[in-house]
């Protein structure tokens, strides 16, 4: 999993729970609910670093949101390089509720990532896009906003 030279950090139980700060038997019950993801090497069970992380949950505020399209949501690496999903156009997410004759405008545009380290592509989409496709859906315009027509005077 590590694609670097340096050797896995491995948490026993009870370095795993002093990391986390939670008790032992916390960690257990996890580990019986399938809340942590843990190996075994022999009778011994063993933890990666970002098996611990990953357990954590983090809540992101609004001003955060941009920030946590930096980590990959697979491995947690904090090197994401953007780029282009590429097919034979362009890539837009549409809503499933988008009447036919707004196709073209109701493309929402995306922005993939991918994780240096695990090699995960994340697509992130135009969020003030689709909410104006929304918006338009629950006020019952006929067209969304960006293909409503002026009159000429």
């Amino acid at each position: 999993m590590n694609m670097t030279n340096e050797k896995p950090r491995w948490y026993s139980i009870k370095e795993a729970a002093e990391y986390l700060d939670v008790g032992e038997p916390t960690l257990y019950r996890w580990m019986r609910d399938g809340q942590i993801t843990y190996r075994k090497v022999g009778d011994s069970t063993r933890f990666w670093k970002e098996d611990l992380d990953a357990v954590m949950q983090v809540f992101h505020s609004e001003r955060d949101a941009e920030k946590t399209r930096l980590i990959c949501p697979y491995c947690h690496h904090d090197e994401m390089i953007e780029g282009h999903a590429q097919s034979t156009g362009l890539v837009y997410f549409r809503p499933i509720k988008t009447k036919f004759w707004t196709l073209k405008e109701a493309n929402v545009d995306t922005r993939a990532f991918m994780c240096s380290r695990c090699g995960g592509i994340t697509w992130f989409g135009n969020v003030e896009k689709l909410k104006q496709l929304r918006q338009s859906t629950k006020t019952g315009e006929e067209k969304p906003p960006s293909v409503q027509t002026k009159e000429v005077p």
